[in-house]
């Protein structure tokens, strides 16, 4: 069992029972790669009238947007992983609903200054990007090839390197378009039992990182996610508020569902309202390597999530009649197919609207 954000024992997730999919793409045979460009897929105008009606502070986005199965859902062709990370922005950003994108291979290392350019360049100055730090700061544990922690990493919650590796190059490349810069921390494992140590190194990070240039990027924020629900308590939120960072919510495994997490989120805006960085991960009771084997191509919906869906449209239409932005980042594991996923979120928005 684990804790929700204010002490109550949750019992545990059961696995969800797979489902038969609907809204897949419409035709499984895909059209070969056409040279080294990539083209935006032809949607149902139905799409376009929803897009329309979204609010523009909602940054509705996927987490990362390499994935060939998304032919004829975002992309009209098949392309390899590769070309549609360097190139596939401009056909993604193309799609009604989709203003946002997650970076998510700033976790894995820094990313150049170039590569940054480069993804600014390709979007229109509407759309926003959530960039994850890298490990080497977000990490407490150097790991081994099976994941498992085997040292303590010296650069955990180092502000130097964050500065260095992905602050300045984030905010430099990405300019006006930079949303939300987030520090997922991965499980601290037994640090977690040193709830208070833990958090006076963390205070000690969010106070030396450098305020955000308003005149650089005004869109951006910072945001902490929190995997170890333990630590999900009122004591963090108001070390957050203290610091202007946003908590980040998270919808996947061993955390709180996000009906719990809002109870932080209200608690993090008692003074005042602020933006909501929400991230949509796994399905409950699916973990990660579970899902990657029984959702891919990420082409269809597999184990729909309407309690999670509704969660997240009741958070995002409150913050947008605060009249904060919303950025909610999807990923495929969460349901099957981000992009459809989406659309799903989008027209509970809207309804609520």
């Amino acid at each position: 069992m684990t804790e929700d954000l204010f002490g109550e024992l949750l019992p545990p997730a059961s696995p969800p029972q797979p489902r038969a999919a609907d809204g897949g793409a419409a035709d499984a045979s895909s059209k070969p790669s056409r040279g080294k460009s990539v083209l935006p897929a032809q949607l149902d105008p139905s799409l376009d009238a929803l897009g329309k009606r979204l609010p523009p502070k909602l940054y509705l986005g996927t987490s990362s947007w390499s994935y060939n199965g998304w032919n004829g859902l975002v992309y009209d062709g098949e392309y390899s992983d590769s070309l549609l990370s360097r190139k596939g922005l401009a056909a993604y950003s193309k799609h009604p609903l989709l203003r946002a994108a997650g970076i998510d291979r700033g976790f894995y290392g820094p990313i150049p200054l170039a590569d940054y350019l480069s993804y600014a360049a390709q979007v229109p100055e509407s759309f926003r990007f959530l960039v994850k730090a890298p490990a080497s700061v977000c990490d407490a544990w150097l790991r081994g090839s099976d994941g498992v922690g085997r040292l303590a990493n010296a650069a955990f919650l180092d502000a130097e390197i964050a500065i260095r590796d992905f602050i300045t190059p984030a905010a430099a490349g990405l300019g006006a378009k930079c949303g939300p810069l987030l520090f997922q921390l991965s499980p601290l494992g037994s640090l977690a039992n040193e709830g208070a140590a833990f958090l006076e190194r963390l205070d000690g990070f969010l106070g030396a990182l450098p305020r955000l240039d308003p005149s650089l990027t005004p869109h951006a924020c910072y945001a902490v996610e929190m995997r170890d629900p333990v630590l999900l308590t009122p004591r963090y939120i108001k070390l957050l508020r203290r610091h202007g960072v946003r908590f980040c919510l998270s919808a996947r495994d061993r955390l709180p569902p996000v009906h719990r997490q809002a109870s932080a989120q209200a608690l993090m805006d008692a003074d005042a309202p602020g933006p909501l960085v929400l991230r949509w991960m796994l399905h409950a009771g699916r973990p990660y390597e579970v899902a990657e084997s029984i959702y891919a191509p990420f082409n269809r919906l597999v184990d729909e999530d309407p309690e999670t869906r509704e969660a997240i449209a009741d958070l995002v239409v409150r913050t947008l009649r605060a009249g904060q932005s919303a950025t909610v980042i999807i990923s495929n594991k969460a349901e099957g197919c981000a992009p459809l996923t989406c659309a799903r979120l989008a027209e509970s928005i809207t309804a609520r609207l």
